[in-house]
């Protein structure tokens, strides 16, 4: 079933590359051109409205409003409709600078306006004011010339929802108008296509319908529960992943979920994520203490806790565990964005010279671990923003040195890649492996993340050849990351219909009545006991019945048990997805389902 839709999916986007090309900044140009057609129509039609900002976004745009009287999504057709009439007249984008006393005049009604052209005073930017049509809008620029010619039907206006200014809850409440656009109407309808399929798999639907976790009031928003359903899906995935790693050398390390403050003002997490971290408060010490929000600090001091030497490194620590964060609710998304963040984590203690293999074994786990789940990868060398220096640790040799070393790797790897500037750790840069799933969404979850920071701050060392003190590289690296958004995707790229080693329960035993039910009893007795996830629907129900049923469930295989069955017949399994049963003999029915829902390693 994945295939066929990859494959869908793969035809129609050749079919629009071959259409129309456009490259990435472009299409990042138009949609920004884009932002600001929607807001050059909602002023001419809603001349009360107040316009704040609008960008464009992975698939599109947005522009945020404060309207005098609310709009829905019943409004969007007539918007969509006097967007396509202005864009015959859009051919190109004037720029012009001003001050911020000319723009204050201009915007002298906009209170959202007045705010941004303060900020960017104060921080002495230059202020611009690009005009198209008879539309103005103050704006850093990044706008394609000659809209006016492009396919009008290659944007449309998708939804209307709420939005704090700047995001900040205390703010006014807003309304943000989203668009979806691509460079062609057949690229755009692609993404619809996609958009809609999503909705079928989304992950909080199918979760509950499949009882595999849920959420409760009394336990709090972004705390999930995971059922005796869900849980197995957890330990299958993390059953996986260390059969991966433990030919490299891994050991299991386990900490605890908290910690003093200290230990995150040292590493630096304190400064770079106050406003994320949960504090313990007690009445029995003096001494600060916060629900951990990362592992890595935790893992230095097991390093730390001892005299290391050259002969014992690399040292490999592995864990899953959970960390803390203190989201916005606002921000909360089913399993996507929790506040109790399950990780795979592992952390690697190495010489410099030793870096590059170690981050090669790591790259090998990650490639067969997606392999499994038929997800292709492509990866980006996440870099430090060289204009934002404050938002780093470390100096820029140190930064130098670690993205140098990550060069040199991808190259040895003759591994493609492609740059994400901005897009590294604080601590240090990495390299992001991309994952796209069955529909064709991407998602970034596995990482390796090289490290000269942290050891650094925690004065980490181990004695070299010549007994001299060295500082030892500390290699950050996840493989699926947070298990709560990794199992959130794997229920949309499969849609539910889970393969047979993953499947919460792998096999249903149905007898076709009564009669039949001891020697149904004894079949799922063999079956368990050689290891397999099997139930038994001995209800009073019509057979049909019961193979729905477990169809509605996308079990992997359905056994239905009656006269042939009992007189030692052949077996014929229910496929879920399949039009065609398997025929197995009695004799190997065991092996056989052994043989299917092993790990795939």
């Amino acid at each position: 079933m994945i295939l066929d839709c990859r494959v869908k999916i793969t035809f129609l986007a050749m079919t629009v590359f071959l259409d129309f090309h456009m490259t990435s900044e472009e299409l990042q140009h138009l949609r920004h051109s884009l932002a600001h057609l929607l807001a050059a129509a909602v002023l001419e039609m809603y001349p009360d409205a107040k316009r704040t900002i609008g960008p464009a976004i992975d698939d599109g745009f947005y522009y945020d409003f404060a309207f005098s009287s609310p709009i829905n999504d019943e409004d969007l057709p007539k918007i969509e409709k006097r967007m396509r009439e202005l864009m015959k007249s859009w051919n190109r984008f004037d720029r012009k600078e001003m001050s911020s006393d000319e723009a204050r005049v201009m915007f002298a009604d906009n209170k959202y306006k007045v705010e941004l052209i303060d900020e960017f005073a104060g921080e002495g930017q230059t202020l611009t004011l690009y005009t198209s049509g008879n539309y103005s809008d103050l704006c850093r620029g990044g706008h394609a010339d000659g809209i006016a010619d492009l396919d009008p039907e290659c944007f449309s206006l998708s939804k209307v929802a709420g939005a704090y200014w700047r995001g900040d809850e205390h703010n006014d409440m807003l309304t943000r108008i989203y668009g979806i656009a691509f460079a062609t109407k057949a690229e755009r309808d692609a993404h619809l296509a996609m958009l809609e399929e999503a909705k079928k798999r989304d992950h909080r639907k199918l979760g509950v319908e499949l009882d595999l976790f849920a959420f409760s009031p009394l336990v709090g928003p972004g705390l999930p529960l995971f059922t005796p359903r869900g849980t197995i899906l957890r330990e299958q995935l993390v059953a996986f992943v260390w059969a991966l790693m433990k030919p490299y050398g891994y050991t299991k390390v386990t900490i605890p979920h908290m910690a003093k403050s200290d230990l995150y003002k040292t590493s630096g997490h304190w400064d770079k994520f106050a406003d994320d971290i949960f504090h313990v408060s007690s009445k029995k010490t003096d001494d600060a203490f916060v629900l951990k929000p990362m592992n890595c600090p935790h893992h230095t001091q097991i390093f730390a806790s001892r005299g290391r030497s050259y002969r014992d490194l690399p040292l490999r620590y592995s864990e899953v565990t959970t960390v803390y964060r203190d989201e916005n609710t606002g921000q909360l998304q089913g399993l996507s964005r929790v506040r109790s963040i399950t990780q795979d984590d592992a952390h690697v203690f190495c010489r410099l010279d030793q870096v590059k293999d170690e981050a090669r074994a790591i790259a090998n786990i990650i490639t067969k671990f997606y392999e499994a789940f038929q997800m292709p990868l492509k990866a980006r060398l996440s870099v430090n923003d060289p204009e934002k220096p404050d938002a780093y640790l470390g100096g820029a040799d140190v930064w130098e040195k670690a993205v140098g070393t990550l060069k040199e790797l991808l190259a040895d790897m003759q591994q493609e890649y492609f740059l994400g500037i901005g897009e590294a750790a604080f601590y240090g840069p990495k390299i992001d492996f991309i994952a796209t799933d069955a529909i064709g969404r991407e998602w970034q979850l596995a990482t390796i993340q090289l490290d000269f920071n942290l050891p650094e701050r925690f004065e980490l060392e181990y004695a070299d050849a010549n007994n001299e003190k060295q500082r030892p590289v500390m290699i950050h690296r996840a493989i699926l990351g947070s298990l709560e958004r990794f199992i959130g995707v794997m229920i949309e790229h499969y849609a539910g219909a889970f393969p047979m080693w993953l499947a919460p329960e792998q096999v249903r035993i149905a007898s076709v009545s009564d009669e039949f039910v001891d020697v149904a009893r004894s079949m799922k007795t063999n079956l368990e006991a050689a290891g397999i996830r099997v139930t038994l629907d001995d209800a009073p129900e019509k057979v049909g019945k019961k193979i729905r049923d477990a169809a509605m469930n996308k079990v992997p295989w359905t056994i239905v048990v009656g006269a042939k069955e009992r007189d030692g017949g052949d077996i014929q399994v229910k496929v879920f997805g399949s039009e065609e049963s398997l025929v197995i003999s009695q004799s190997e029915i065991v092996n056989r389902a052994v043989e299917a829902g092993k790990l795939p390693v």
